[in-house]
């Protein structure tokens, strides 16, 4: 067993540091979806791998175990969102870009609940977002489906939003009387 303050990686570095293809790709993934670094993107990488990899070992694999596990892959998947059809070959077809759509930032941005991607992330750091009953304050949770319509703002505070065609412009005070 290891130190319990010293956690485990839950991520694998690229192989190839420098490639430009796959920075350039990390780079339009890290803007498209307000990501704070790319580890967060190896992160999703390897939750993919790993749900596409147990994938391949069920499709190899026969018996009322892999009807059980099949079974139990798929409705986690179908629970988080991830995953919409009935089927172990559409486990494979997975990419980044799926998990990092159910994030709680993505879905606080998607829901116009803010402005810009990071804004929501800068509204979720700072504690002003609950899903359910609970403040959710980390931006890289995944969002389960049920939990999807029970995303809201805080009352407490209040986010002014920009109109279309004034984007970037203050919005003037209310003059005292």
């Amino acid at each position: 067993m290891g130190d319990p303050r010293k956690q485990r990686r839950r991520y694998e570095r690229p192989q190839h540091p420098w490639r430009s293809d796959r920075i350039t790709e990390e780079n339009e993934l890290c803007k498209k979806y307000g990501l704070k670094n790319k580890k967060e993107i190896w992160k999703a990488k390897s939750r993919t791998g790993r749900f596409r990899e147990q994938a391949r070992k069920l499709l190899g694999s026969s018996g009322e175990e892999r009807e059980k596990e099949s079974k139990e892959l798929l409705d986690k998947l179908n629970r988080l969102g991830i995953l919409e059809s009935p089927s172990i070959e559409d486990v494979l077809g997975l990419n980044v870009e799926n998990l990092l759509e159910r994030r709680l930032e993505t879905r606080v941005y998607r829901g116009n609940l803010a402005n810009t991607i990071k804004q929501a992330r800068q509204l979720i750091v700072h504690g002003h977002i609950i899903v359910g009953d609970n403040v959710v304050s980390i931006p890289g949770y995944i969002t389960p489906k049920d939990e999807e319509d029970k995303i809201k703002l805080n009352e407490k505070i209040k986010v002014v939003k920009l109109d279309e065609g004034k984007q970037g412009e203050k919005v003037p005070e209310k003059e005292k009387a």
